[in-house]
């Protein structure tokens, strides 16, 4: 048995005593579902950063900035997420499997951009990032084989996402105000709009990345199921 009880064998025991069918979701399924959540879970994560930002960098230290947003990305995405584990029990599953997972990535992402800081300490933070917690999948889903795919699928997905929400923040803090559904935002109130946006664009790209991590590292339960 795998970590977490996420190793095929096991999950496909779960799926037969279930009292109930258990829904087998798809690609398109899984890949919508982390995009639509994650991008709803980094609205929550990025909060302490844009409402409590300038209090974590004079007290406690921008770490511990880091640490509450990872915290509230573990806590969420399990409410959002748990679901792309297939079959019963998968929420406590989900919990234990990625704030483990989560808590890499995020050391691997806080170290690389205080060490570099700018656009080559994002990508070398993102990087080492979801390298970490791709390995964490194929270890925990006995899917080592995607290991490669899986990281490189995160990389991206978690970099277009990150840099396109940048990109559109950076292009909205040169602005004096902005209309937004007949609101005009401006000053304090534009700056919170847009680190949000960043959250979503960050989140949409994250997230359908995990939906793609979930899904590969599946395809030995769908194998086993399917020869039942």
């Amino acid at each position: 048995m795998s970590w977490f009880g996420l190793d095929p064998r096991s999950i496909v025991e779960r799926v037969y005593a279930a009292p109930k069918t258990v829904r087998i979701p798809t690609l398109f399924e899984s890949v919508v579902r982390g995009a639509v959540g994650f991008a709803l879970v980094s609205v929550a994560g990025f909060t302490p950063w844009v409402l409590a930002g300038k209090w974590f960098y004079r007290n406690p230290g921008e770490p511990a900035m880091y640490a509450a947003c990872a915290l509230v990305f573990i806590i969420l995405s399990g409410l959002a997420l748990h679901r792309m584990i297939i079959g019963p029990g998968s929420l406590p599953r989900f919990y234990a499997f990625f704030g483990a997972a989560f808590l890499l990535y995020s050391i691997g992402w806080t170290v690389g951009w205080m060490a570099l800081r700018g656009h080559s300490g994002s990508l070398a933070g993102l990087a080492a990032g979801t390298a970490m917690m791709a390995v964490m999948f194929g270890i925990a889903f006995e899917a080592k084989s995607r290991i490669a795919d899986v990281a490189a699928v995160l990389f991206a997905s978690n970099a277009l996402g990150y840099f396109v929400g940048g990109w559109i923040e950076g292009y909205l803090s040169h602005q004096s105000a902005v209309n937004v559904a007949g609101i005009v935002l401006a000053g304090h109130a534009l700056m919170v709009f847009m680190k949000y946006i960043w959250a979503v664009c960050y989140g949409l790209g994250f997230g359908a990345g995990l939906g793609y991590a979930f899904y590969a590292c599946q395809t030995g339960v769908r194998a086993l199921l399917k020869t039942r």
